[in-house]
């Protein structure tokens, strides 16, 4: 098996991918990534050995990708936005034989001490590159073609770096098994198939893009449409005129798509599918999409040690604020701090397993053994509940928790209530040290265009809805709140 075998059996002629407005055919593709092959092959990258990818949402992304799983290499997607410090850390810890980088990654590459990498023999550079000694990409795609090698079904295929919302980011080993089975338990919901095109914004060195919009569209023999910069506007006459049928997307993609003055008339009437994952959408977020586009999100839940979905509101009646139900193949529970299950109604963290779920984290044995259970249940460290028809409802993350004097904090609630007030953009909520209560409660307020608040109006209001240690003892305005690339806020940098 081979998970680079998923673009072999479409027809040639069919249009695989659409990049910068250049289109790609599958026969293109599968000749480019035999060529690719070959060079990575002639540079002597073998079985097992990591190709770093340093380029953004491109054609060249996904060359590198598949032409590394072909060969028996394991990719290593890198995010370009990173600094070039996060960028040296992530490259010190694979050791790559050979790197992929575009011009948007040439700052942060410039100031890489390639002494340190050790094991790496060729640097593959995309058009305008400047790297002296580099391989250039069109030098690649001429050369003598090698082909798809077999491999074990648990051989690893992707070293994913975690988003690190809550510290330091580590690389999950996900093996050709792993990649392959959560792209067929997606697609039993999403039933991709030849004549959907698949709008491409998330990015591609996030599991997200790369196995639900990637993977699970050329699975099906669809078409994606890669897309470098989100621009709410050019989105929307994106989506109209290549007319996207499946539409994913991270809420901050939503909300911004929810703000729009005018919109392109009808750019959504050609979308049957329409997601939102990596963060929890506001429910009045998608109330919104609904009632102004007549477009149904359907919220989902996943992780990356989970490659990623774990469940889909697809197909199911649609209640904006549920995650739905578990795709096939996966076993799910809701367990409390002793390891039991919990009642319906009652909140629980997701533990999960299955064959999709990751080999663990490299060369780290005790975060693996913290997150992964002897018999092979997944701790997500996500907290959620049940209702009883079988629907999910996320709650918070376990390590978001706060605690004061004793009673449990979960963050999103106090969020829901302040994000309800009429002159509160967006919130997040955090737990601080405190010398008498263990923790307490702060928010981080972003106001509707400029508006003044009181903190202690702000305090007084939650007074009126939520238990009084529920509520923030300290409320800070802010003009921004600090998210990675897929939205999520990033807690531990307001800690």
């Amino acid at each position: 098996m081979n998970l680079a075998e998923i673009i072999e059996q479409h027809p040639a002629d069919n249009i695989a991918l659409i990049s910068r407005g250049r289109p790609t055919t599958y026969g293109e593709l599968r000749r480019q990534v035999a060529s690719l092959r070959g060079v990575l092959v002639e540079n002597g990258v073998e079985r097992g050995d990591r190709v770093a990818i340093l380029c953004g949402n491109s054609r060249y992304f996904v060359l590198a990708y598949l032409a590394t799983l072909g060969v028996g290499g394991i990719a290593v997607p890198l995010n370009i936005m990173s600094p070039a410090s996060e960028i040296q850390r992530e490259l010190d810890t694979i050791q790559p034989r050979m790197v992929f980088v575009e011009p948007a990654a040439m700052t942060a590459w410039s100031n890489i001490d390639r002494s340190s990498l050790t094991e790496l023999r060729a640097v593959i550079a995309t058009e305008g590159h400047d790297i002296a000694g580099a391989i250039t990409i069109d030098e690649c795609l001429q050369g003598e073609t090698a082909p798809i090698i077999d491999v074990e079904a648990t051989h690893p295929a992707v070293y994913m770096f975690t988003s690190g919302t809550a510290g330091s980011p580590k690389a999950a080993v996900l093996t050709h098994n792993n990649l392959l089975t959560n792209i067929h338990q997606a697609n039993v919901a999403e039933h991709i198939g030849p004549d959907d095109v698949t709008f491409g914004v998330l990015p591609l060195f996030h599991i997200f893009g790369l196995n639900v919009v990637l993977g699970t569209t050329f699975a099906g023999g669809g078409c994606v449409v890669l897309v470098q910069r989100f621009d709410p506007v050019s989105a929307m006459e994106t989506i109209a005129e290549r007319k996207v049928t499946v539409l994913p997307g991270a809420p901050s993609m939503w909300m911004a798509l929810a703000q729009l003055d005018h919109p392109t008339p009808n750019g959504f009437a050609g979308v049957r599918i329409a997601l939102s994952g990596a963060a929890k959408l506001p429910e009045q977020i998608s109330q919104s999409i609904s009632a102004r586009f007549g477009l149904q999100v359907h919220e989902g839940y996943g992780l990356t040690e989970a490659a990623p979905v774990v469940t889909t509101s697809i197909g199911l009646a649609w209640i904006p604020g549920s995650i739905g139900r578990t795709v096939p193949g996966i076993e799910l529970r809701l367990v409390d701090e002793n390891g039991d299950d919990v009642l319906v109604g009652d909140s629980g963290e997701i533990w999960i397993r299955g064959e999709n779920i990751f080999a663990g984290y490299l060369d780290d044995p005790e975060a693996t053994a913290r997150v992964l259970t002897r018999d092979g249940w997944l701790r997500t460290g996500d907290i959620a509940v049940v209702d009883e028809d079988g629907h999910l409802y996320m709650v918070d993350r376990l390590k978001d928790l706060i605690i004061v004097s004793g009673f449990n904090v979960f963050p999103a609630e106090v969020e829901g209530v302040l994000a309800v007030h009429p002159d509160i953009a967006e919130v997040v909520v955090v737990g601080t040290p405190h010398p008498h209560t263990g923790e307490a409660v702060r928010a981080y307020v972003v106001t509707r265009n400029g508006v003044h608040l009181d903190e202690d109006a702000i305090i007084d209001y939650c007074r009126t809805k939520l238990a009084r240690y529920k509520c923030p003892s300290k409320v800070l305005f802010v003009d921004a709140l600090p998210r990675n690339l897929t939205g999520k806020v990033q807690r531990f940098a307001l800690r």
